[in-house]
């Protein structure tokens, strides 16, 4: 389906683009201001998209910076999101992200302010990103599609790599549990007006088994690396160009048990996954104004072959995907208490997978895009933000996505935020052309919105449909995913170094889209399609507290507290419409709303803890905990939603420790063990190996 409003892309672009360097021009080189000189350790950039100090910040914004990424001894991205308050990883097509209750697919991942590709089944495995040669990482909670589009519909996360250009180099080096070895060197020179920055990242494991005396492991062994180059070089006291460059590959060894005319063999293979980012920009920068011209190109290549021992069947699955961007933002520092942003970009992607038809076919969209905020400090006390961007995808309808915020801070002490947007998420290139069929699991099929009537009439031509369900009627274009989201916050400076912090949330969605079986074959395999079908809601409470004990112990504890709810299931609970078959008895009974535990893989209570020790001759040990209550799983009773005891994942508590020391000026040295309690759940955490110990060791030059 075309877009209602026609767009002139390109063209339309261009334009604006000319307009912006004639508008910059017109102002004139003045002094440099401040806003734009900050240091970036002491600024925000990824919810407002301009450099802002993050006490001044309306919007729900947190920072992991270099030293806890470093004291944490986390190697993916996974193991130190775990430990934020309000994040839950989960193990579904690899490491997942849910924020404020929100699946991975809603939630943007940014490096160095670009998106990452390469998603399975809406999931972007955190794993595949390594947090060597990470400055910080800025995390935005709630609806950020009014600047970032797409994907962006619960947050984002936004990883902001060492690309400062100072004249330092470091290797390390750690081995661990489990045969793991993980090895780094960064580098970085400044050669008079260019800066060079370069790094590599190398890791191996030899994978681990939860179940003893299989052959097939629960992870198979693996090998990761990472090369990433910058370069930055000022043309005048205003312009400067440069580019950016990163490889990222992942190779697994994969062996799999499978079912051969009911004979256990062995199919051996391997998964490997090639991704690669080119960002080169052009910015000008003086006293009022700063613009700047990127553009983005990044691929994800990734195939996955196996071969049955003892036949001549083999499994080969391939998936190509391509994304270009050319944008331009321009920021405007009308005066001091008014600050104006807008830009333009235009998006090219494609996608080829034997999953969607065949590697020969690609499916192809463009998007074309604009966006603008504008921040306006009205009094001394309270500080508003509006904007909105409006998206054109050739695959939907056009999407308009405004987002306003407000800040009041009646002293340095206190500050009081509340924040409302709209996000939306575009149905993916899965949800529109997937065509793939599995016939080791039941020959059942799962077909895009946009192919799925010609399947099925195909099929039903060859006679394969034994009978069709009542949802094929609804079988239509996907529409885009819309929310609304709410944030209000407040937070609190005491006298003996304490801050306390709240955020109350609630996320509206509309138009989600789910899967259902619209037919049956006639050799018993079901056939799934896409629906536009339900709404649903995410809401709850978020709980922060910061204490400096002492000039060496810092104590630091997150809390939320998370609702969430198929809104259609939740009315039709309260009409008495919907039954539950008890456990003991297996009567059958009306269910209550009490019984009702919301949308699976969802926990209801999360909390974290760490306490931190650090003295000025470099030492330092830090203990974390963190704790996920219980989450539902799958249907036990046939009713289709969660409400049985025995529908739940058992909560657990995960204990972390460190230590470390500086030494001789160069040298760091550390230790840790993570999962100190040992806890293990191979049906529901299979990426979770029991206890892991590591040693690593630092050299800087």
């Amino acid at each position: 389906m075309k877009f209602a409003i026609q767009f002139p892309n390109l063209k339309l672009f261009l334009t604006y683009l000319f307009s912006s360097v004639l508008f910059i021009y017109s102002k004139g080189q003045l002094k440099e201001d401040s806003l734009f000189s900050q240091s970036l350790d002491n600024v925000v950039v990824t919810a407002t998209r301009t450099p802002r100090l993050m006490g001044n910040v309306a919007i729900p914004v947190s920072v992991i910076n270099t030293k806890t990424l470093y004291q944490a001894g986390s190697l993916r991205l996974n193991d130190i999101l775990a430990e934020q308050t309000g994040i839950n990883i989960v193990d579904n097509f690899g490491k997942g992200v849910q924020v404020q209750g929100l699946s991975s697919e809603y939630t943007l991942i940014l490096v160095d302010g670009e998106p990452l590709i390469g998603r399975t089944g809406g999931v972007l495995d955190l794993s595949r990103i390594s947090v060597r040669n990470i400055r910080k990482i800025e995390i935005v909670k709630g609806p950020s599609s009014s600047l970032y589009g797409s994907e962006a519909m619960g947050g984002v996360i936004n990883i902001i790599t060492d690309g400062s250009g100072v004249n330092k180099s470091d290797f390390g080096l750690r081995y661990g549990s489990f045969n793991t070895i993980d090895g780094s060197f960064n580098f970085s020179r400044r050669v008079k007006k260019t800066d060079v920055t370069a790094s590599v990242n190398y890791n191996r494991s030899a994978g681990y088994s939860l179940k003893p005396n299989q052959q097939q492991k629960t992870v198979e062994p693996f090998w990761k690396t990472v090369q990433q180059l910058s370069l930055n070089h000022q043309l005048s006291e205003n312009w400067k160009l440069g580019s950016g460059f990163r490889r990222n590959v992942t190779y697994i060894d994969n062996t799999i048990e499978v079912s051969n005319q009911g004979i256990a063999v062995l199919s051996k293979g391997f998964e490997r996954n090639d991704e690669y980012n080119i960002t080169p920009y052009l910015q000008y920068k003086g006293n009022k104004v700063r613009t700047t011209l990127r553009g983005y190109i990044t691929g994800f290549e990734s195939e996955q072959l196996l071969s049955v021992k003892g036949s001549s069947n083999t499994y080969n699955d391939r998936f190509d995907q391509l994304f270009s961007r050319v944008e331009n933002q321009t920021d405007w520092q009308i005066r001091e208490q008014s600050a104006f942003t807008f830009g333009a970009g235009h998006i090219e992607e494609s996608v080829a997978s034997n999953r969607y038809d065949s590697l020969a076919t690609k499916r192809k969209n463009s998007i074309s895009y604009f966006f603008a905020q504008h921040e306006e400090r009205l009094t001394r006390k309270l500080t508003a933000i509006g904007g909105f961007r409006f998206d054109a995808n050739e695959a939907y309808a056009s999407v308009w996505s405004p987002k306003m915020a407000l800040q009041f801070k009646p002293d340095e002490k206190i500050s009081i935020n509340i924040s409302y947007g709209r996000g939306f998420k575009a149905p993916d290139f899965r949800q529109l052309y997937l065509n793939f069929t599995n016939l080791a699991a039941g020959a059942y099929s799962v077909f895009g919105s946009e192919v799925a009537a010609a399947e099925l009439q195909r099929l039903s031509a060859l006679q394969q449909i034994d009978q069709v369900t009542g949802v094929m009627g609804g079988l239509t274009a996907l529409r885009p995913e819309i929310s609304g989201g709410l944030n209000l916050g407040a937070r609190l400076k005491l006298k003996d170094g304490m801050q306390i912090g709240a955020n109350l949330f609630r996320n509206d969605i509309t138009n989600m889209i789910v899967t259902d079986i619209v037919a049956f074959k006639k050799n018993g395999g079901q056939i799934y399609s896409y629906f536009n079908l339900k709404s649903a809601l995410t809401q709850g409470v978020e709980l922060d507290l910061d204490k400096r004990i002492s000039k060496t112990f810092t104590l630091k504890a997150g809390y939320q507290y998370l609702y969430t709810a198929d809104k259609d299931v939740l009315a039709q609970i309260r009409k008495g419409e919907i039954f539950q078959r008890e456990l003991t008895s297996g009567s059958s009974v009306r269910m209550k709303a009490s019984d009702y535990a919301g949308l699976p893989l969802r926990s209801k209570h999360s909390a974290n803890l760490k306490l931190s020790y650090e003295t000025a001759k470099g030492f330092f040990a830090t203990t974390r905990l963190f704790y996920r209550g219980r989450w539902g799983t799958f249907d036990q009773d046939g009713n289709g939603i969660i409400n049985r005891s025995d529908e739940f994942a058992k909560g657990f508590l995960h204990v972390n420790a460190s230590a470390g020391l500086s030494f001789r000026k160069h040298w760091k040295l550390m230790a840790g063990l993570d999962n100190l309690l040992n806890y293990k759940d191979i049906l529901n955490l299979p990426g979770t190996p029991g206890r892991v110990g590591y040693i690593d060791i630092q050299f800087n030059f």
